[in-house]
């Protein structure tokens, strides 16, 4: 603690140099937070009458958990394009991936929130002074007029009321100049499904196409599944990595999916595939208090209870699956509906149509579409419910095209919406239904895209979300932490038992000392210390300090004057692992938001540790260098000192 005591004295660690050339950077450059419930509605304008909603956070004090013990290890709070400091976008160089999906197709549904919250996303930073470029994937497939990048630049000017001008520079494998960019209000990048390193998640392909890049904005969820150059690749070298408004809301309404705020829970569930789908079924089966079957796989599921199934209906594969989830279903109390009658076509006269009952399904006869008895008893559990997903479209057989079942689901989940009800309705196929039978969707969850909430349900880290900064899930209130929250602050990281934090707030009564631990065990037994000891100077919060450092202390209303790391130690058998909480990110949060006489302090009891330590500042320091030179911010550099000269 001495040589802390020491440093605190004025002797130089680690400081920052004063560049009179550039201007220091503002403190608050990655705010806390990110969307949580319950929500507060804040109002984002924009020309047309868009409004964002966006989200308030509860307390910090709260456990992070997804939702009723569901933690949130697969879904870590990210950075969001909506609490980005707006005037740090001002001449900044911004790459938005947007959805082709959403602004390319043959008729833009402005009903859509996603259409909406995704123009908003392009419209805002350019009207906070950015540069943006953007970059996506299409096909011929959305839009037969979709073949030059020239042509999509004229569509999304159209759609934008904005210039847009398409760029060659990936096909000439040729970096962007800081001269291209004087070329129209918003660039467009050529289209990534003409090159093979956007799917191989490509390192150089990934550079190339961020070269000159600030910022990176994610606002296309439905790719967050894959491993892309553009989604993945990119967050590597973009100083800061954010989701965008479509982004953010999208992310939101798969989270509400887990919760079990309002009960009776269903899940209507379409589609096939089972086998592929088993570990999303029994969480389904966790959450809610029915499964409804109404596609390929209640086959699977009508054979598992025992009965009946023509062979030609029945996946091989899916059996033990299928019975595993009836088991756990039983052990859940969770009521399994299935069909219990079915439209049926006669394969050998086509247009011969009649319904039959599950049981009694005959040979030459193929179900098409769900019985009136099953939509009876579909509705009466439905009229019941107060939260409701369908996921998977209500088809027997992919070429079907008999959606009598599907509209009438439809209907009965409009009608149902009226109630306070919060449905969720998943899929392209589902999203229509509602869209033709429905005279508004607002009142909807839609998520047209499945692909992404099958692996959010199966527990699936999704890399599109993984590869967004971070950012501490709750709002901390620095009145309540801190006596006086103007007071200088000093962070240790990996505080452990507390021991070093709670010595000093008895030495140093002008400075605010924090502790941030992973330990959750660790930070409740000091908080409870620091009650019971009356200290106003001390606090600690449970976190990994790797990924939410940034968010943590730049919401801080004074100035960081320390940061310590001692003996950094996850694994205490293998001293190799000690240095691996030091990571880029964590060392670029320090320079941004250390006070201009800053200092870090670094001690470990293993020599290699500590020699890894300060390399690991030297090797990102000059790695980062020219970017942020470039950029116009300042550069802090490094002054070590051996430690024995200053005892």
């Amino acid at each position: 603690m001495s040589q802390l005591l020491n440093a605190l004295r004025e002797t130089l660690v680690l400081s920052k140099l004063s560049f009179h050339n550039y201007p220091r950077k503002g403190r608050k450059l990655l705010q806390h937070g990110s969307c949580s419930y319950p929500i507060k509605n804040i109002q984002l304008p924009l020309q047309g009458g868009l409004e964002v909603v966006t989200h308030v956070k509860s307390s910090h004090m709260e456990k992070a958990s997804l939702c009723d013990g569901v933690e949130l290890e697969a879904w870590p709070h990210v950075q969001t394009l909506r609490e980005f400091p707006r005037e740090e976008l001002f001449a900044k160089v911004v790459m938005v991936r947007f959805d082709s999906t959403i602004f390319l197709g043959e008729k833009l549904d402005w009903s859509s929130q996603s259409a909406l919250r995704a123009l908003y996303t392009i419209k805002f930073l350019h009207e906070s002074g950015a540069k943006v470029i953007l970059v996506s994937a299409w096909s011929m497939k959305i839009n037969p007029k979709l073949l030059a990048a020239e042509a999509v630049a004229d569509i999304l000017s159209s759609v934008l009321q904005l210039k847009v001008a398409a760029l060659r520079c990936i096909s000439c494998n040729m970096p962007l100049e800081r001269k291209d960019l004087q070329k129209a209000d918003i660039l467009l990048l050529e289209n990534l499904s003409n090159y093979k390193e956007e799917a191989a998640n490509c390192s150089k392909f990934a550079e190339l196409l961020s070269s000159e890049v600030d910022f990176f904005v994610n606002d296309s969820f439905f790719q967050s599944h894959k491993i892309l150059a553009s989604t993945v690749g990119v967050a590597r070298f973009c100083y800061a990595s954010m989701a965008g408004f479509s982004f953010e809301e999208s992310l939101c309404q798969l989270k509400k999916t887990a919760k079990t705020n309002k009960k009776p829970y269903i899940a209507i569930i379409g589609g096939g595939n089972l086998n592929n789908k088993a570990a999303a079924l029994q969480f389904l089966a966790s959450r809610c208090d029915a499964l409804v079957f109404v596609g390929q796989m209640s086959f699977q599921i009508i054979h598992a209870l025992g009965h009946s199934v023509p062979p030609n209906l029945v996946e091989l594969e899916s059996q033990k699956a299928a019975l595993d989830i009836v088991q756990f279903a039983h052990d859940k109390n969770v009521l399994i509906l299935y069909p219990k009658d079915f439209w049926c076509v006669n394969q050998h006269l086509p247009k011969r149509l009649d319904f039959l009952p599950v049981h009694g399904v005959l040979d030459g006869w193929l179900p098409v579409d769900l019985g009136p008895s099953s939509l009876d008893e579909i509705n009466s559990l439905v009229t019941n419910s107060k939260k409701i997903i369908w996921i998977g479209p209500v088809k027997f057989w992919s070429s079907s095209p008999y959606t009598g079942g599907t509209s009438k689901l439809a209907q009965m989940l409009y009608k149902q919406c009226q109630c306070e009800c919060e449905i969720t309705i998943v899929g392209g196929t589902a999203c229509e239904a509602i869209k033709n039978e429905s005279s508004s969707v607002s009142s909807f969850n839609m998520l047209e895209n499945a692909s992404a909430v099958w692996e959010f349900l199966k527990g699936q880290k999704l890399p599109g979300v993984m590869a967004l900064d971070r950012a501490y899930p709750f709002e901390i209130d620095w009145n309540i932490a801190y006596s006086d929250p103007s007071r200088p602050l000093v962070v240790d990281i990996g505080s452990g038992n507390g021991l070093f934090i709670m010595g000093m707030t008895r030495k140093r009564k002008d400075l605010n000392f924090l502790g941030l631990e992973i330990n959750g065990k660790l930070v409740k037994r000091c908080l409870d210390s620091v009650h019971q000891s009356g200290i106003t100077n001390g606090y600690f919060i449970e976190t990994n300090a790797t990924s939410t450092f940034r968010s943590i202390v730049s919401s801080y209303p004074g100035e960081l004057v320390l940061l310590s790391i001692q003996c950094p130690n996850p694994d205490f058998n293998k001293p190799e692992h000690r240095w691996r909480m030091l990571q880029r990110s964590l060392i670029e949060a320090v320079a941004d938001l250390l006070a201009s006489k800053g200092k870090v302090f670094l001690q470990s009891d293993v020599e290699a540790v500590a020699m890894r330590l300060k390399e690991e500042f030297l090797k990102y320091g000059k790695d980062w260098e020219q970017h942020v030179i470039g950029r116009g911010a300042p550069m802090y550099r490094l002054m070590l000192s051996n430690a024995t000269a200053l005892e």
